[in-house]
Order: structure tokens, then sequence, then C-alpha cells
């Protein structure tokens, strides 16, 4: 039966479940050529993530890499490492509990897994 108005069709007609997938199983699979691909597409993903003027996709973009196990690092409140890190700028406090702790993540850092992608920049509370 036709849908209606050029809407969708009404239910109860959708097609069976009786198609057969297409033989993607008999391509031989490149595992070098796959991680390159992935690799691309990560990269990709974080250009258009820095670049996304609306928070909703950009934040879309973060839960979809994530579902990858490419997780986004936000270290605001832990110790600055600089293994990790990178100082972006500081910012004085009179607290010594403070100092050397992450006050502010500028940019956004990402881990694919363990191996790091890209450090977060930070600022650091110091001592005045």
């Amino acid at each position: 039966m036709p849908a209606l108005g050029g809407g969708t069709a009404p239910a109860g007609t959708a097609s069976k479940g009786d198609v057969e997938p297409v033989g993607l199983a008999a391509i031989p699979i490149d595992h070098e050529q796959a991680l390159a691909d992935r690799q691309a597409l990560i990269q990709l993903c974080l250009y258009a993530m820095d670049r996304a003027r609306s928070g909703g996709v950009a934040e879309r973009i973060e839960q979809g890499l994530a579902g990858i196990g490419v997780h986004a690092l936000r270290p605001d409140g832990q110790r600055f490492d600089p293994t990790l890190h990178e100082a972006g700028g500081a910012v004085p406090t009179e607290d010594a509990g403070l100092e050397g702790t992450v006050a502010e993540t500028e940019v956004v850092g990402f881990l694919d897994h363990d191996r790091l992608l890209r450090a977060p920049i930070v600022t650091v509370y110091t001592r005045r």
C-alpha cells in the first residue's frame, strides 16, 4: 500500500526481515588500513568538534567518540601532570592546597583507550 500524503507507510506494511545481507564477510579486511581509517576519522571528528558552533553538535560528536573508546580529558581539580597536561596559563591563589592544581581546562584533551591523542591545555593555580 503506498504511503498516504507523502508520509510513511501505515503500520504493519514495513518490509519483512527476509532480505539477505550483502556478503561483506567474503571481502578480506586490511586491518592496517582499517586502523589508519579509524585514526583519520577520529582526527576529523576532533577538528569538527573544535569548530562546532553548536554545543549540542560538539556534545554529540564527543558522545560518538566515547562510544568507540575515545574519551575527553577535563582535569579540572586534579593535580597538574606535565606528562598528561599542557599548561596554558596560571592563576594566582592564596590557598597553598590549590597550588599545582588544574583550575580550568582551556582546550579539552582526548585519550584513545590508553593512548594520549591530545593533551588538554589547562590553567594551573600558583601561589602568589
